[in-house]
């Protein structure tokens, strides 16, 4: 088993935030701390503060085991360079103010080696900043949103296909990429307000309309509204080919459930979260009410990623459960940690700047696909298309890697 420290720290009040997960490693001597290198046999001390209770402890909790899934199995190998891994994570109780703090007293009292980062953007960003006054590499694989990346920081590493914003881009290709004559004509978009939701749809939107599909609804709803009927009473009425729902979970089960009440199908239907949940989704509707249903995903229990079977193995002989009840959020914490391995392994050293240098060039393998970076720690990729079919979160966009074409027009609900 990896050494780990879990150190708890004062817990000022929430604020809203998303991790990232930063990779930070020793820091030399002529560097801004002084800090002399380690002996070659020291451990690998690796510090990350992380949402454990608060708002965001769900997916901090998740976070949490990737990460140490991940250490357990690079010291099971021998660990880094022959160094073993020794995580020491702090709760920041999802408060930025918290998070800062946190990193602050990783890296010049703990004096860690590297730090892996929080979960959401508004954690990711201050913590992201600590992490380049110490010049600190900051892999991160929670922190997406468009403020991240305004900070033009060449310290950071965002461990996901592409900006969390793109997320329904995917979607577009697929639907464009289709004869004109397959194509709907008509389109009707259902926004959360939110600044992570909204903006996949938007994007769908202005695509589709630059390529002729006529919008015939359009509205965005405020976080709390529970009855989604009235809006999907409006999106019927319409009649629209394609609905995209610009959700987060509880909204797009909402949606589909007025849905299938009002027995209104449209022929293509895509969510942008909510129906990537393969433990969530079949619940919350009804497993028969899945089929058909459009999503995006990097990371999923059917994932065709070459390396996704051992993942799973492992996380279930560790953790116990069932595959299908992992958490995406675990594969990409566990992601950041394959990163700091495969730079070790590449340059046969494991210090920051290396890092910062060696991630900048090349494209990475990791649970979460084919990474490579724009100089603000934008991934240049994308996510996956998935679509229920028979049961099963299944790839179906683009064509390489995927498991089976797309199923158009959906099938209809069950009831």
């Amino acid at each position: 088993m990896q050494l780990r420290i879990r150190t708890p720290r004062s817990r000022p009040k929430r604020l809203l935030a998303i991790a990232g997960i930063t990779a930070a490693t020793i820091v030399l001597a002529g560097c801004s701390s002084g800090t002399a290198a380690p002996s070659s046999t020291s451990p690998l001390k690796i510090g990350i503060s992380l949402s454990l209770t608060g708002d965001f402890s769900d997916s901090g909790k998740a976070a949490e085991r990737g990460y140490e899934l991940w250490a357990d199995q690079a010291n099971k190998a021998g660990g880094v360079l022959g160094r073993k891994v020794q995580l020491t994570i702090h709760d920041d109780a999802s408060s930025p103010d918290q998070v800062v703090s946190n990193y602050t007293n990783l890296i010049t009292q703990d004096k860690v080696d590297l730090v892996f980062g929080p979960y959401s953007s508004l954690l990711t960003v201050p913590a992201s900043r600590v992490a380049s006054r110490y010049h600190y590499a900051f892999i991160e694989s929670a922190g997406g949103g468009p403020s991240v990346f305004a900070q033009k920081l060449n310290n950071l590493f965002f461990v996901q296909p592409a900006p969390t914003t793109q997320g329904g881009d995917v979607f577009a290709d697929y639907i464009l990429a289709l004869p004109s004559a397959d194509r709907p004509k008509t389109a009707a978009y259902a926004k959360l307000d939110d600044p992570f939701s909204a903006p996949i749809a938007d994007n769908i939107r202005k695509r589709f309309e630059a390529a002729g599909i006529k919008t015939v609804y359009n509205q965005t709803y405020p976080a709390e509204t529970a009855d989604m009927t009235p809006i999907v009473s409006g999106i019927a009425a319409a009649n629209p080919d394609v609905v995209v729902g610009g959700t987060q979970e509880a909204d797009a089960f909402a949606q589909m459930k007025a849905m299938i009440q009002l027995k209104f199908n449209p022929k293509w239907l895509f969510e942008a979260n909510g129906a990537n949940s393969p433990g969530d989704f079949p619940a919350a509707v009804g497993a028969s009410n899945t089929e058909g249903v459009f999503s995006s995903a990097d990371w999923y229990a059917d994932s065709t990623n070459p390396a996704s079977k051992k993942f799973i193995a492992d996380y279930v002989a560790k953790y116990g459960g069932t595959a299908q009840k992992i958490d995406p959020t675990s594969a990409e914490a566990y992601s950041a940690g394959m990163l700091v391995q495969a730079v070790a392994a590449k340059t046969g050293k494991i210090d920051n700047a290396t890092i910062i240098k060696t991630l900048h060039s090349g494209t990475w393998s990791t649970l979460v696909g084919d990474l490579k970076w724009d100089r603000n720690g934008a991934p240049q990729g994308a996510y996956q298309l998935i679509q229920w079919i028979n049961g099963t979160l299944t790839t179906v966009y683009p064509a390489k890697g995927a498991q089976h074409a797309p199923v158009a027009p959906k099938p209809n609900w069950a009831g």
